[in-house]
């Protein structure tokens, strides 16, 4: 008890760290999959996972992960249907850095889609890793 008296501070910082830990934790489990590029080229080899892009138009003419669906955020609503199909498989959700499909992958979850997953860093960290990209039209 005397050393955590005399070294309150560091008992703080561990406290906090360890805090911070499990938030992350518990944020990343929350039904949320989100998957590296690897770990995404993996679910779509092993799993015929389907990959939605959810950027806007132009975005996507400029590249996108090849075999991506295209179903900008705006319109995934709208366009929820066309997806149905894939319900049983698992889906991979992307935009720019990772933040509008995680938004899109909130909004499936809604209409029942069970596998879903966003790609960590979206098309740029797909980029870094390597990945190949694709500029054909679908």
């Amino acid at each position: 008890m005397e050393f955590l008296q005399q070294n309150w501070y560091w008992a703080a910082l561990a406290a906090a760290s360890g805090s911070w830990l499990l938030f992350d934790f518990v944020r990343n489990q929350g039904g949320q999959g989100v998957l590296s590029p690897v770990e995404a080229t993996l679910l779509i080899n092993r799993e015929d996972a389907i990959v939605v892009d959810v950027r806007d138009q132009g975005e996507y003419a400029q590249g996108h992960v090849p075999n991506a669906r295209h179903v900008p955020l705006a319109e995934l609503a709208r366009r929820t249907g066309e997806l149905e199909k894939f319900k049983s498989r698992p889906l991979i959700l992307y935009c720019a850095s990772g933040a509008r499909s995680a938004s899109a992958v909130a909004q499936l979850k809604k209409a029942g889609f069970e596998k879903l997953y966003n790609l960590r860093g979206g098309l740029i960290e797909w980029e870094k890793a390597g990945q190949p990209v694709s500029r054909k039209r679908k």
